[in-house]
């Protein structure tokens, strides 16, 4: 099931379920109701926990895009980092050269192919991409420079090996969720006590108090999904991508 398609049930479930019980409590109260009643300290209140639970979803969705875009540049700075040592061996002799960029171009098409696959549905990384980066970095470090114009491109090729590796051990750090359970607890627990103030305020049935209340609350459930939906970066709807290594290697797909 499409994870938009359970989003726009979600939303449809929360407005029913708010719109019913708003129904129904209406019928249990008498004519003679008066909503001006309502005491201004509950208004208040209810100000005051919207205000403060609006500052935590905006922290929360801040947080979840940041470690979104964070997982996206560690895959651009590994994919950079491929690149240059794919570039700067063409200072070494032919047959260093083109073993070096061969083993790179396979551990960059097992990267787009199978690993990220194996990260979007067992969030992993693959023992075989550590065997093929563990191979490019062996081809770079045991050869030895025949004069000085080699030997100085020697030392910025490890940095740009160990640069790779640092980007992918950062990617496999930044798989899973990003958000802990309590910080869940919190949001669900306080969307529930924002959306249940409805009731406190004598909302009656009239089609335009019945709609904002129903937007509300579906707005309420967009937003949730939204911090869940950025929550694991490589592997739901708006996840990081392989793009940087399709632009810098487009044989790789």
């Amino acid at each position: 099931m499409s994870e938009w398609l359970v989003l726009a049930l979600a939303m449809i479930a929360v407005c029913a379920v708010v719109l019913v019980v708003q129904v129904l409590q209406q019928r249990r109260i008498g004519d003679d109701d008066d909503p001006s009643e309502t005491p201004d300290v509950i208004e208040y209140m209810t100000m005051m926990i919207g205000v403060v639970y609006a500052i935590v979803l905006g922290l929360a969705i801040a947080g979840v895009w940041e470690a979104r875009s964070a997982a996206q540049d560690h895959v651009r700075n590994e994919a950079q980092a491929l690149h240059e040592v794919h570039e700067r061996v063409r200072v070494y002799p032919a047959d260093v050269r083109a073993r070096i960029r061969a083993d790179v171009d396979t551990y960059v098409s097992h990267v787009v192919t199978t690993e990220w696959h194996a990260m979007r549905t067992k969030g992993e990384l693959t023992d075989r991409g550590t065997e093929l980066l563990d191979r490019v970095r062996h081809d770079v470090t045991d050869y030895k420079p025949r004069d000085d114009f080699e030997a100085q491109a020697y030392q910025p090729l490890l940095d740009q090996v160990t640069a790779a590796d640092d980007a992918r051990n950062a990617r496999a750090d930044a798989i899973g969720a990003t958000m802990p359970g309590v910080v869940w607890f919190g949001l669900i627990v306080g969307g529930l006590v924002t959306i249940g103030m409805i009731f406190v305020l004598q909302i009656r049935r009239t089609p335009r108090e019945l709609i904002l209340a129903g937007l509300f609350s579906a707005l309420f459930a967009f937003l949730l999904f939204l911090i869940w939906d950025f929550d694991a970066p490589y592997s739901r709807g708006v996840a990081a991508t392989a793009d940087p290594f399709l632009m810098l290697f487009p044989g790789a797909g």
